[in-house]
């Protein structure tokens, strides 16, 4: 899996319990995909169209470190597939801890707002690093 991106978790993100907030996680989740999706398909005109459960395996408490991790599953003719894995850093121990993951799915839309095809080019040797 290739990392994405790092968040730490502040007062501000907590929620009851003294744990991060769900939602805040799903935020930073639903935010790396999308700069993944983005990336991958050359084109900032990928839309979340789907994300399957989350469950959610350990508390995040404040000041602990997220690194949000995504793996091409597939891409399409107007979607591609993620995996999205969120791991706490232990510092002390240099150790990550899976928090949640999932699988989630981006289209590409055009100025209207309906699916539109990715780069062919770009297709063609995502589908060839995939094999």
């Amino acid at each position: 899996m290739q990392l994405i991106s790092t968040k730490i978790c502040k007062t501000s993100d907590i929620g009851i319990n003294d744990n991060l907030f769900g939602g805040m996680m799903l935020q930073w989740i639903d935010e790396a995909a999308g700069a993944m999706a983005a990336s991958t398909c050359c084109t900032p005109n990928m839309i979340t169209l789907k994300m399957d459960e989350v469950v959610f395996k350990k508390p995040v408490k404040v000041n602990q470190h997220i690194r949000i991790y995504g793996k091409v599953n597939h891409i399409g003719r107007t979607s591609i597939s993620l995996t999205m894995e969120a791991r706490r850093f232990d510092f002390e121990e240099h150790e990550e801890s899976v928090v949640c993951s999932t699988k989630m799915l981006f289209v590409k839309i055009d100025k209207n707002g309906k699916a539109s095809p990715i780069n062919q080019e770009v297709c063609e040797k995502l589908r060839q690093k995939l094999k």
